[in-house]
């Protein structure tokens, strides 16, 4: 096995464990089913609607995941700043890249863990009618993508500080200013004062427009190219920040 994918792995396997050895992981998974439920029964009324599709489903997740994944994460970085391990790991015979990919892939396998016990939703949709499995499919691999942006701002924002409040609370804004730089009230108040290039490329930062293409059934290469690019770029940040602390 390449020695990078067994460093990964390794790193992965302890953060995935460190879940699941603490009642965390199973307090995180209980209120992220119980909030899927009501916001899907409750306030997006699947059964009255009689729909036969996720939308009532989906449409909440870029909110839900606004506070539940920077909480899946925020201990990531700042809990190992906080105990003083963070050094001792970034002087082992381990790059700081590989560390960083493995603590986000076992947080993102933890928070597709809890998006795959969602199933049951499937299944009532099929009782409601016959649905198209295939719009399904895209749109759990959009949420999936969705998490995993999150995530990776996230991971960065753990690295800046020791304090896990603070790390959930940059998250939290950032993924905020995700979700409506391409809010049309937004874009307005842009459009008065700067200039058009500028209103372009703060829309494009949207997550929604992306998210929405995988809920409709579509698979864009543009969606997974903005979702890779937020993902790789928050990466890299981190890689940085990491080698800052590494310095000082």
């Amino acid at each position: 096995m390449n020695e990078s994918l067994r460093n990964i792995l390794t790193v992965g396997k302890r953060e995935l464990s460190g879940y699941f050895n603490s009642p965390v992981a199973y307090v995180f998974i209980v209120i992220f089913l119980a909030l899927n439920g009501f916001f899907t029964f409750m306030l997006g009324n699947l059964l009255e609607r009689g729909e036969a599709n996720l939308d009532a489903f989906l449409m909440w997740h870029p909110w839900l995941y606004l506070f539940l994944v920077p909480a899946a994460g925020m201990r990531l970085w700042s809990e190992e700043r906080r105990v003083g391990t963070l050094e001792l790991l970034l002087t082992m015979p381990i790059a700081a890249w590989e560390a960083i990919v493995g603590k986000f892939l076992a947080c993102w396998i933890f928070i597709a863990l809890a998006l795959g016990l969602t199933f049951p939703v499937i299944f009532t949709v099929g009782y409601l009618g016959h649905p198209d499995y295939g719009t399904i499919l895209t749109g759990y691999l959009g949420s999936f993508l969705l998490a995993g942006t999150y995530l990776s701002v996230t991971v960065m924002t753990s690295a800046l500080t020791r304090n896990q409040v603070i790390s959930f609370i940059l998250s939290v804004v950032v993924c905020f200013l995700l979700i409506f730089a391409g809010w049309q009230p937004v874009t307005g108040l842009l459009v008065q004062w700067a200039p058009e290039w500028l209103v372009n490329i703060v829309s494009s930062l949207s997550v929604m427009p992306h998210f929405n293409t995988f809920t409709h059934g579509v698979i864009d290469l543009r969606a997974f190219t903005f979702f890779g690019s937020v993902i790789t770029f928050c990466l890299f940040a981190n890689s940085v920040i990491l080698r800052g602390l590494r310095g000082a």
